[in-house]
């Protein structure tokens, strides 16, 4: 069996947790942010973890991760 590719950009964009669930940036915060309240953009800060049918998606693109 050959060795698997990781997909360059999912290992840019994702980090697994020691329980293995995936930490992902938090969505909606690249433009037109004068029309989110400043409720939204609070709560948008830093990493949020990633719903659990997208995991499954992320977990095939980094096989080695751990």
């Amino acid at each position: 069996m050959p060795k698997l590719k990781t997909k360059s950009g999912a290992k840019k964009r994702f980090k697994i947790t020691g329980s293995g669930k995936i930490k992902c940036g938090q969505t909606g915060k690249r433009h037109g942010m004068i029309k989110r309240t400043p409720k939204q953009i609070r709560q948008k800060r830093g990493t949020t973890v990633m719903a659990e049918a997208d995991q499954a998606i992320v977990k095939k693109y980094m096989p080695y991760a751990r």
